[in-house]
């Protein structure tokens, strides 16, 4: 048929009724040539009615149509070839495939007219017969009334040079994401790369970055380069508690109070000294004292009470008998005094207000200062530049003879050692993971040389650990993202769910993995610049909860609402998560990304369901699948609109 459809469509209807009107007119009249002439027109007015049955099925096929034609034109773009035969080769592939079962009569490769245009648009022109189910009655004696087939043609264009695509997949990897969750995941996310990921990468190329997050983001052999190399040990020269050489006792009174007989001790009135070894009087051993009334060769005591330093009555304590030694002290109570020259260390912890602490490693023969465990660390004070002291009574340490490290704890260095929400001190090492960056730069994609991203000190032994799968760069190998992924039906591969969910960091880093910025971090793939005329950038955010992993200085913040004792006695520098996630959406979008969000059984009221709504970059953006085969179709619908280029009829 020559006539448009929508036209034929409304002159059956017109013509249809019509014919009702006339049959009303017909069947209400009673004489015999009328009903003559009824059962002449009656047989026409059931066909012409029923054809409008064919028309609007033919609508529907049409539809059907065009999207294949518009899939195949896709494919022809995608693909290398400029050749129009070539292109239709590619062409006819996908369009077969979208055609499979659909109600449209064999057709040929010479119906599908296909070129390349010098603008680098594919133009695709098909026509098709599709098979009528009522316009292909034949009602005697009316012959063949109409033609069994009717023609439809579409047609459709796609821009070749349309963009590059590079997408950021940012993977809730948690504790609640274990057992059947896990699985989904992976089968979802494996199956999103699938359609991303291209296997022709010419004219243009198509690239995913895969960003697992728990309680933070693991950047392995990349850590360093992002949040700066962590302060190493400084050199310990020397580890001393004395004055000089010790002083023998000969006597000591009954009195209140007691003097010391020393002969020629040298000793001088407000200096520390620590006695010990005497026999008899035993009270009098290992303990420090303050030097008062003194003479020649005695002395009187004093000790700390809390307030003030009191004179000691010995009249109480047992009779000396013999033996004993003064030692003069350094400090007040006899602790011991490092020197390490230019160590760098405060006497509090700058995020917490407390005592500092230190590991202190690799000393010979005062061996006792010297951590042993992870859980080792001495509280110092009386910090100089070069020296500072630890809360160990010297004369119980041995005697320093050589070597020695120092390692410092606040929140640059190799460890870690803060004061809890409880008042305990906790010490861990730094990781390959990273926690958010504090400071003016907070909210923006500033490359890591100029502002370093925050670093992350993990209980590895607890549930607030390090993920042990790291960040993939941007890639086109499928191979290599599938491996991270890890096998659907293997539980021991890829993807291990632990951890709070941190979503605010992973959010980031998927930013930061499309960002031009971060460049230096990974050379292999750099990221296009910010162009959106030539680079599709995207980011998809997916998660299964509540955030709740906000950071004080590489540690979670008191505020945090899981961690329990690994929560420091810090507010978090950044404020609570979702008011950090939702300024990095905000700025995402600045730089025309756009955002997808993923809620895996999150309910739409929910803390999470609410901030993935306004975080998507439409509402067209966001899902909340229901099941695991919601997540899959979720992830492949995101997958469609992402890799689907621009295209017009």
């Amino acid at each position: 048929m020559g006539m448009n459809l929508a036209n034929a469509s409304t002159l059956v209807g017109r013509t249809v009724r019509g014919l009702r009107a006339l049959a009303a007119r017909l069947a209400s009249d009673r004489s015999g040539n009328v009903v003559m002439i009824f059962a002449l027109v009656m047989p026409a007015l059931i066909m012409i009615t029923l054809g409008g049955i064919d028309l609007n099925r033919i609508t529907t096929v049409k539809a059907r149509v065009q999207d294949a034609l518009d899939a195949a034109a896709l494919a022809a773009a995608r693909s290398s070839y400029t050749d129009a035969d070539d292109l239709r080769t590619v062409a006819m592939v996908a369009l077969r495939a979208n055609l499979r079962g659909a109600s449209v009569e064999p057709f040929s490769d010479a119906d599908l007219k296909i070129e390349l245009t010098a603008n680098q648009v594919v133009v695709a022109d098909l026509k098709v017969q599709v098979k009528t189910l009522v316009a292909n009655i034949v009602l005697p004696p009316y012959g063949k009334l109409m033609d069994d087939t009717l023609p439809v043609n579409v047609h459709s264009e796609v821009n070749r040079s349309s963009k590059d695509i590079e997408v950021a997949l940012v993977l809730d990897i948690t504790g609640s994401m274990a057992g059947s969750r896990l699985t989904s995941l992976k089968d979802a996310a494996r199956q999103l790369a699938t359609i991303v990921v291209q296997d022709r990468q010419s004219p243009y190329y198509s690239r995913m970055a895969v960003i697992p997050y728990s309680t933070g983001v693991n950047l392995g052999d990349m850590a360093s380069d992002a949040r700066g190399p962590a302060i190493q040990s400084t050199a310990i020269t020397k580890a001393d508690w004395s004055t000089g050489a010790a002083r023998s006792i000969t006597a000591i009174s009954r009195a209140n109070k007691g003097y010391v007989t020393s002969s020629s001790h040298g000793f001088k009135d407000g200096d520390f000294i620590w006695i010990d070894g005497v026999k008899g009087m035993t009270q009098i051993n290992a303990k420090p004292y303050r030097v008062a009334d003194a003479s020649t060769d005695a002395f009187s005591l004093q000790s700390w009470n809390g307030s003030y330093w009191a004179d000691v009555s010995t009249s109480s304590y047992k009779t000396y008998s013999s033996s004993g030694t003064a030692y003069g002290c350094k400090l007040s109570d006899c602790t011991i005094v490092v020197t390490s020259p230019n160590h760098g260390l405060s006497a509090t912890d700058p995020a917490t207000g407390a005592q500092s602490g230190v590991r202190i490693t690799d000393v010979i023969g005062m061996s006792k200062i010297n951590a042993t465990r992870d859980t080792d660390y001495w509280l110092i004070s009386n910090v100089t530049r070069d020296t500072f002291s630890i809360g160990l009574v010297g004369p119980t340490a041995g005697t320093y003879a050589s070597g020695g490290k120092v390692w410092c704890g606040d929140d640059r260095c190799q460890w870690r050692i803060y004061r809890n929400v409880s008042g305990a001190m906790k010490v861990y090492p730094i990781s390959d993971c990273v926690s958010e960056r504090a400071g003016p730069h907070q909210n923006d994609d500033t490359r890591p040389s100029v502002a370093y991203v925050g670093r992350f000190y993990p209980n590895q032994a607890g549930s607030n650990k390090c993920t042990a799968s790291p960040l993939l760069p941007l890639t086109d190998d499928r191979a290599e993202i599938n491996k991270l992924i890890g096998p659907v039906n293997a539980p021991s591969q890829g993807f291990q769910a632990a951890g709070y969910t941190a979503a605010q960091i992973g959010l980031a880093w998927g930013w930061y993995s499309v960002s031009p910025e971060f460049n230096a971090l990974w050379s292999a793939y750099p990221a296009a610049a910010y162009d959106p005329n030539k680079t599709l950038k995207a980011v998809i955010l997916m998660t299964d909860g509540e955030f709740n992993a906000p950071y004080c200085s590489g540690v979670l913040g008191r505020d945090a609402s899981f961690g329990g004792s690994d929560r420091a006695d810090c507010a978090a520098t950044n404020g609570e998560p979702y008011g950090q996630a939702r300024a990095l959406c905000t700025a995402i979008k600045g730089k025309n990304i756009i955002l997808y969000t993923v809620g895996f059984q999150v309910s739409a009221n929910s803390s999470a369901g609410r901030f993935l709504k306004d975080c998507a970059t439409t509402p067209a953006n966001f899902f909340l699948p229901a099941s695991g085969a919601d997540l899959t179709e979720s992830f492949k619908a995101i997958g469609r609109d992402i890799t689907r280029l621009r295209i017009s009829r």
